[in-house]
C-alpha cells in the first residue's frame, strides 16, 4: 500500500496485474510449471507491456475513511464473536446452570452478580442478600428476591468444575472485560462512519428501502467506493464478482454460474442482503417467487437469490447515481413475465 501511494503521489500509472493471468501464463515461454522470483517478474513485464493489467481503484477522502472504519468494524465484530464464544465456553465449564437462571449470559443484572461472584461457590457464600446487595447498589430496578433465590439455587446445584477457581474467576473477569471494550469499540466505529456515511450523496435514500440498514449501506459504499466512476451497474455487478460466465464448448452447453472474481467482501454483503430483502420485503419477495415458480425456465432457489442480489444492486446504483426514490411498484412492474402456455 506504501508503495502505490508513492507511485501515485510521484506522477506514475499504478497498474496492477491479475495475479490469476501470471499464474496461467508462466509456462507459455517454457512450458515449465516452475516458479522463482527471476521467472516471476519477467512474465509480469511481459503482460504489462501487452496492455493485460488494470488501474487499480485507491480510495480517496471520505471514502477512504469509511472503507478504514468498515474494515475496522469487521475486525472487531470478530474479535467480539471470538469472545463470546469463549465466555460460552467458560460457563458450560464452571457454571452450565446460569442460562436456566437468564437466557443469555451478557444479561446486565447478571453480569454485575459475576464480576462480585464469579464462580457459583461464590454466590452460594453471598447468599441471596449478598446477591441482592449487588442490585441495590448498582440501582437495578426490576430484579428480586425471587431472581436472586433462583440464581443462589442454581449455584447450590452447580456441576462446574471446582478445580482452578483462582484461574477460573481471572479468566472470567478478563473475558468480560473483553466484551465491554469489543462491544464499546464497535459502537464508537459505528457513531463514526455513520456521520460520514451521510456525507455521500442519496445514501439515506437507500434506508427507505425495507430491510435495508445502516450495516448494509456502510459495506456497499466501503467495498464500492465513489459509485459515479462505475460506469454502469453491469460493471458493478462484476467488481461484486457476480457476472454471470457461460460453459459452453461446440455443442456443449454447460449451466451457467458466477465469476466469483471481485471483492467478496462486496458479494458476501449482496448475498446477505439479497437473503434480508426475500424474507423481509414483499417487493423482492415477490420477484424471488416469480423467478422460482414460472414455467419457462424456473430458477433454483440459490440462482434466484443471485438475481435478487444482482436486482437490488441494480437498484441501489440507480438511486446512489440519479438520487431518485425507491418505487417498489417500478421494479416489480420491470420484470418481463412472458405468458403462460
Amino acid at each position: 500500500m506504501n508503495l502505490g501511494t508513492y507511485i501515485k503521489d510521484s506522477g506514475m500509472i499504478l497498474a496492477q496485474v491479475n495475479p490469476a493471468a501470471v499464474k496461467k501464463s508462466k509456462e507459455l515461454d517454457d512450458d515449465d510449471p516452475s516458479k522463482n522470483d527471476r521467472k516471476d517478474p519477467k512474465i509480469i513485464a511481459g503482460l504489462a507491456s501487452d496492455g493485460r493489467y488494470c488501474l487499480p481503484y485507491i480510495p480517496e477522502g471520505v471514502y477512504a475513511e469509511i472503507r478504514e472504519l468498515s474494515n475496522q468494524r469487521i475486525r472487531a465484530v470478530e474479535e467480539l464473536t471470538r469472545t463470546k464464544n469463549r465466555v460460552a465456553r467458560w460457563f458450560s465449564i464452571y457454571f452450565p446452570e446460569c442460562l436456566d437462571v437468564y437466557g443469555n449470559v451478557y444479561n446486565v443484572t447478571g453480569t454485575m452478580i459475576l464480576k462480585k461472584y464469579p464462580l457459583p461457590q461464590d454466590i452460594v457464600a453471598a447468599g441471596i442478600d449478598g446477591i441482592l446487595k449487588v442490585w441495590s447498589d448498582n440501582k437495578v430496578r426490576g430484579t428480586g428476591r425471587r431472581r436472586s433465590e433462583k440464581l443462589n439455587e442454581a449455584a447450590k446445584n452447580s456441576i462446574g468444575r471446582k478445580e482452578a477457581p483462582k484461574s477460573a474467576r481471572m479468566e472470567l473477569m478478563d473475558l468480560l472485560n473483553d466484551l465491554e471494550t469489543y462491544g464499546s469499540r464497535v459502537d464508537r466505529i459505528m457513531e463514526e462512519v455513520t456521520d460520514l456515511l451521510w456525507q455521500i450523496p442519496n445514501t439515506r435514500e437507500l434506508l427507505n428501502i425495507s430491510s435495508v440498514g445502516t450495516i448494509s449501506v456502510l459495506t456497499f459504499v466501503a467495498e464500492a467506493g465513489d459509485i459515479s466512476r462505475i460506469k454502469d451497474a453491469k460493471a458493478l455487478q462484476k467488481l461484486a464478482g457476480l457476472a454471470i460466465v457461460a460453459d459452453s464448448s461446440g455443442k456443449h452447453n454447460g449451466e451457467s454460474g458466477i465469476s466469483y472474481r471481485g471483492r467478496k467482501r462486496l458479494r458476501l454483503c449482496v448475498y446477505q442482503l439479497a437473503i434480508s430483502l426475500i424474507s423481509n420485503n414483499s417487493d423482492f419477495a415477490a420477484i424471488h417467487a416469480y423467478y422460482t415458480t414460472r414455467k419457462v425456465n424456473p430458477l433454483k432457489k440459490m440462482q434466484s437469490l443471485i438475481a435478487v442480489g444482482c436486482k437490488a444492486l441494480r437498484v441501489f446504483y440507480k438511486i446512489l447515481t440519479t438520487g431518485i426514490s425507491y418505487d417498489g411498484q417500478k421494479m416489480t412492474a420491470d420484470i418481463i413475465r412472458p405468458a403462460a402456455a
